[in-house]
């Protein structure tokens, strides 16, 4: 099946690594051009060569209000354009709603919330009929998870400015999507589990409770996600899609 995506052109948040990092790898390989960020020049440029001549690597705290102008720009300087973003960022500092300081908060809301939402924004006003905006959220946005209060906080609420978004674009012809990762095996994952006594028992606890009995694989979740941002996803809109193995008790 042809995604549509050659030629195509994406920003990608937090892509030097993770979830991010695993659709702008999937994006390139079915021939679109993806513009990823990160907060270390060292590690932006490496994941950007590794992707090739089809990617390009910007150096940006998502926290900053004049990042989402500044990767329109890049966009439009090495690619002629762009076709849709992804919003993907690192997740907030774990913690029991007693532990997080007020400060670990500010953070997140900076990073993780306004940040999407300046992003977004920004390509709302750029992005014509075929564009696509899209986030990459949290299994937290239906069913909280312990240990994860900021998360849990923060997330839901994005999904709904999704949502809001969605409604507001759809007579332009410009999609809103997001993505809902649950068990996922990446760095942020493992440094999760790791937190527990015994992180392989934690993990096997984690994994007695999922359908398909295992933890997901970076590449399935970017193929997922490649496909939502694809025009092959061009009547989906307004959904948050769980790449989860089916852990979700919901339908």
């Amino acid at each position: 099946m042809d995604l549509g995506l050659k030629g195509r052109v994406y920003i990608v948040t937090g892509a030097t690594r993770g979830l991010g990092n695993a659709v702008a790898r999937e994006l390139v390989a079915d021939g679109a051009k993806v513009v990823l960020t990160g907060r270390e020049e060292e590690s932006v440029a490496a994941a950007a060569t590794a992707l090739g001549a089809n990617a390009v690597g910007v150096a940006a705290d998502n926290a900053d209000p004049e990042v989402a102008g500044r990767l329109i720009a890049v966009a439009r300087e090495h690619f002629g354009g762009f076709d849709g973003v992804l919003v993907s960022v690192g997740g907030p500092a774990p913690g029991f709603v007693a532990d997080n300081t007020d400060e670990q908060w500010t953070t997140a809301f900076e990073s993780v919330f306004l940040g999407a939402v300046r992003l977004a924004r920004a390509a709302a006003e750029e992005l014509g009929e075929g564009g696509v905006i899209g986030f990459v959220l949290s299994g937290s946005v239906h069913e909280p998870i312990p240990g994860l209060t900021i998360s849990n906080g923060l997330r839901p609420g994005l999904a709904g400015f999704a949502k809001s978004l969605s409604d507001e674009l759809g007579p332009r012809g410009i999609r809103v999507v997001g993505l809902l990762p649950a068990r996922i095996d990446t760095d942020r994952v493992r440094e999760l589990d790791g937190m527990s006594a015994d992180p392989e028992a934690t993990r096997a606890a984690h994994e007695s409770r999922i359908p398909l009995r295992r933890y997901g694989r970076p590449e399935e979740f970017g193929r997922a996600g490649a496909f939502l941002l694809s025009p092959a996803a061009s009547y989906l809109t307004g959904i948050m899609l769980p790449v989860d193995g089916g852990m979700r008790h919901g339908f």
